[in-house]
């Protein structure tokens, strides 16, 4: 999976985000265009577009959803502290891969809503409708969701919903389902150990679960490298430790499930992730 799957593109040309706090607001009103260049830079988390991180083999993408303020359109688009591509575009580009390639699986997370009223989910379920239809499969136990079953409904999308708007939608998961804890730290040993932590106290069987093997950076650190960005100032730094860390897990109900990560294509993080599949018991088994 991708940490801030959409983040490959930042408008810097856009508002600053309506979840930011006041302090960036102000940054941002002070220096303009300059600070929105040095907020990118720790912004965006991924290189890769949607279709070039599926063809690289990601299938969980984490999507964070905003309106934008005095927008008259009403348009939703992907955030994070900017603004990133229309929602709508992004589900069909989406959609595209998964036409052409009717046996692959994504799951679709949207854990974060910013600025939405009922008619902005209402009109976010109708783009999921109108994106994936039937592709899309309904809410059941998550144990019961094996990939022969999915290729004999022909469902191709597992969509995540965090908001009580999931209740009321057949084809929405609701978000409990898909927990993702959150490390909140910039040192890789407390990650690891935090990680580690969250695998053993993994819930119960009947959810899917997430290992953010992400290290968040505090603002000393943006403070101090506020030139380089996220990728060289932390991520590329953790990535030994960390990628240590994922070639030692086990796959399956006690161990991990989904991996995300920030900037996929660094290191072999993908194929080692898929490398963990084969290690299940009876390896050709049709498991979640």
């Amino acid at each position: 999976g991708s940490h801030d799957s959409f983040s490959f593109y930042i408008d810097e040309a856009s508002p600053v985000g309506p979840e930011q706090p006041e302090t960036v607001q102000n940054f941002v009103s002070v220096f303009g265009t300059v600070a929105k260049k040095l907020m990118r830079k720790w912004l965006a988390t991924q290189t890769m577009n949607f279709t070039s991180q599926l063809g690289a083999g990601i299938r969980y993408f984490d999507l964070r959803i905003s309106t934008k303020p005095r927008d008259p359109d009403n348009e939703l688009y992907f955030a994070h502290g900017l603004f990133s591509a229309k929602v709508k575009e992004g589900l069909e580009e989406i959609n595209a891969f998964l036409t052409e390639h009717p046996k692959e699986v994504v799951f679709l997370d949207f854990n974060h809503f910013y600025g939405m009223q009922k008619y902005h989910h209402e009109k976010l379920v109708q783009m999921l409708k109108d994106a994936y239809g039937n592709k899309m499969c309904p809410a059941i136990f998550a144990h019961e969701v094996t990939l022969q079953y999915l290729w004999e409904k022909e469902h191709q999308v597992l969509v995540f919903y965090h908001s009580p708007v999931a209740v009321e939608v057949a084809f929405l998961w609701p978000g409990q389902m898909m927990p993702a804890p959150w490390a909140n730290t910039t040192d890789p040993e407390k990650l690891i150990q935090f990680l580690q932590a969250s695998i053993t106290e993994r819930r119960k069987k009947g959810s899917f679960f997430i290992s953010q093997v992400v290290l968040t950076p505090k603002a000393s650190t943006v403070v101090k490298g506020v030139a380089s960005g996220l990728r060289e100032t932390i991520t590329e730094r953790a990535l030994p430790a960390m990628m240590e860390w994922v070639r030692t897990q086990k796959a399956g109900e006690s161990g991990v499930n989904i991996i995300t990560a920030d900037f996929v294509e660094l290191g072999d993080f993908i194929s080692t992730v898929i490398k963990l599949n084969y290690a299940l018991d009876g390896g050709e088994d049709d498991t979640t």
